[in-house]
């Protein structure tokens, strides 16, 4: 196959079109090309009145060592795409099927390749099943009855459920596990075009479907899935896993534990601390999500309010502060929606979701500061290594306390002045829950507050109309990534033999895409260690 980079074309081309562009750029005829696989599309609109979409192709062609020898072109290369491979079975024994713990992308991943090699995962989800779960969820957005254990946060899919669906990761991969993560959502029910797509999603309605499919799946290849199954406890023997408690009440032998419970399970991760397992505290960012209209976004990209063929426009910025904190957007979601995404009582947390259509009136990101476990251990008066989940806990307990159990929103140029909003700008609320104007001014410590109404003005610069008074905020904006890492070796165990911390919460992933290859390498290193179970 050949591969040609950097074709450009107009957004309303056809695939007809893309074929004659790689025949012309071949110097071949078009009868010549035998099929067109699309490797990766972007968008160029660096030119507003000329926005392009920028392919790269990969194409089978007769007589493809010929065409490569006359064709000089930077742009035009033998293409070898990378097929996932999964690694050899060990020769070691299980006793017992493999539990997994945690039903988000890390988890849901790793089972699903355990499943396939035949090593029937036992997968537990402290949370509910997927339709479960979304009725709870909108029970909660209509009444505010949280349920502490099913939630936003919890439940199959993970966080990420509930979220924009993004795909975009910064990982590095030689081996083809991002394309194996790709290309199984598009096997269970997502569109083939996040397989080129250089940002790409699949929206909250679904994902919500995908993660359904593929836990049918693995419980056909004999797996094992159990809701509302909190792992409560573990026992250990000789340094070594033996058993684990669950719902406080029943006792499970365990050989091989993958713990996989996102970032957010604050209580799991309290058990495992005090069990001995060792973690560390690590940065992460903390900060609040702003609206504006999708229109006004659309405009600052595309140079026009509606690109139909390109859909609501996303957009990135990053500054660093005065201060030397890193400021920058995170989790953007295009026609998205601000959600209350809190699992606690008391505590609020907040995410931004949309549906796979990305229809929603007003664009949405979170703006973020960077902390660091200095931070932290200066403002809890602690060290040790669950200060950052302590830290979160109280921007949380006062986000909570300032929109007195709603959602608290303020205009931001209210913000900068520590004045609670009394009305609305042009700017209107797409958000699920309930919401009041509050003062989110006083939830931060000064240098925080000050880092992030200067990256919000440097922003501007770039992104006009960006800073604008009546953008609207709402907080908290607390859990971008997990503020704890449990240790593992270079063969994936931690401190306790037989216990696989991966993904998110353990604190090696930041993301669906990142969280599910983090899942598929830990099944590949219990693989590569033992027979599957049964196997004689």
């Amino acid at each position: 196959m050949i591969k040609i980079n950097n074709l450009k074309l107009n957004t309303k081309d056809g695939s007809a079109v893309l074929k004659k562009r790689a025949a012309e750029v071949l110097k071949t005829g078009e009868s010549s090309i035998k099929s067109i696989e699309i490797l990766k599309r972007s968008i160029d609109a660096r030119r507003k009145d000329a926005v392009k979409l920028v392919y790269m192709i990969g194409v089978s062609v007769e007589q493809e060592k010929k065409i490569l020898a006359r064709v000089h072109n930077p742009n035009v290369s033998q293409y070898h795409p990378i097929i996932y491979t999964c690694p050899e079975h060990g020769e070691e024994k299980l006793l017992q099927r493999p539990v997994i713990v945690g039903m988000g992308p890390c988890g849901l991943f790793c089972a699903y390749l355990l499943a396939k090699e035949g090593y029937r995962p036992v997968l537990i989800e402290r949370g509910g099943s997927v339709d479960d779960r979304r009725a709870k969820v909108i029970r909660f957005w209509n009444t505010g009855e949280l349920d502490s254990e099913c939630n936003v946060q919890f439940g199959e899919g993970g966080a990420g459920t509930f979220s924009d669906g993004k795909l975009h990761t910064q990982v590095k991969d030689a081996f083809g596990r991002i394309h194996f993560v790709l290309d199984t959502f598009v096997k269970y029910g997502a569109s083939k075009e996040i397989m080129y797509d250089s940002k790409p999603h699949i929206g909250t309605d679904v994902l919500s479907e995908i993660v359904k499919n593929m836990r049918n799946e693995i419980l056909s290849l004999g797996g094992e899935v159990r809701f509302h199954t909190k792992l409560t406890g573990i026992c250990t023997e000789d340094g070594k896993i033996k058993t684990i408690l669950v719902n406080d009440d029943m006792e499970i032998p365990v050989q091989t534990l993958v713990l996989a419970p996102g970032h957010s399970a604050r209580d799991t991760f309290r058990m495992l601390y005090n069990q001995g397992i060792r973690m560390e505290a690590k940065a992460f960012a903390v900060g609040l999500r702003v609206q504006h209209p999708q229109a006004m976004i659309n405009e600052i990209q595309y140079g026009v309010s509606e690109f139909p063929e390109l859909g609501a426009a996303p957009y990135k910025a990053a500054s660093k502060s005065s201060s030397g904190r890193n400021v920058y957007t995170f989790c953007m979601c295009p026609g998205g929606y601000v959600v209350n995404a809190s699992s606690e009582p008391g505590r609020t947390a907040v995410n931004g979701m949309s549906y796979s259509g990305r229809g929603g009136k007003n664009a949405n990101s979170a703006v973020i500061v960077s902390v660091t476990p200095e931070d932290f251990h200066k403002e809890m008066n602690r060290d040790d290594a669950l200060c950052g989940i302590a830290y979160q806990e109280l921007l949380e307990e006062r986000a909570f306390s300032a929109g007195k159990g709603d959602l608290p929103i303020q205009l931001f140029g209210d913000f900068e002045k520590g004045t609670i909003s009394t009305c609305f700008g042009e700017i209107l609320p797409e958000v699920k829950g309930k919401y009041c104007f509050a003062d989110l001014h006083s939830v931060f410590p000064e240098e925080i507050r000050d880092s992030f109404i200067e990256g919000v003005h440097h922003f501007g610069y770039n992104l006009k109309g960006f800073d604008r008074s009546d953008m609207l905020l709402c907080g908290v904006e607390s859990r971008t990534s997990s503020p704890v890492r449990i240790l593992r070796s270079e063969e994936g165990i931690s401190s306790i033999q037989g216990i696989y911390p991966a993904g998110e919460g353990a604190g090696y992933a930041g993301g669906i895409t990142s969280a599910a290859v983090d899942g598929i390498k830990t099944a590949e290193k219990i693989i590569a260690r033992y027979r599957a179970f049964n196997e004689s």
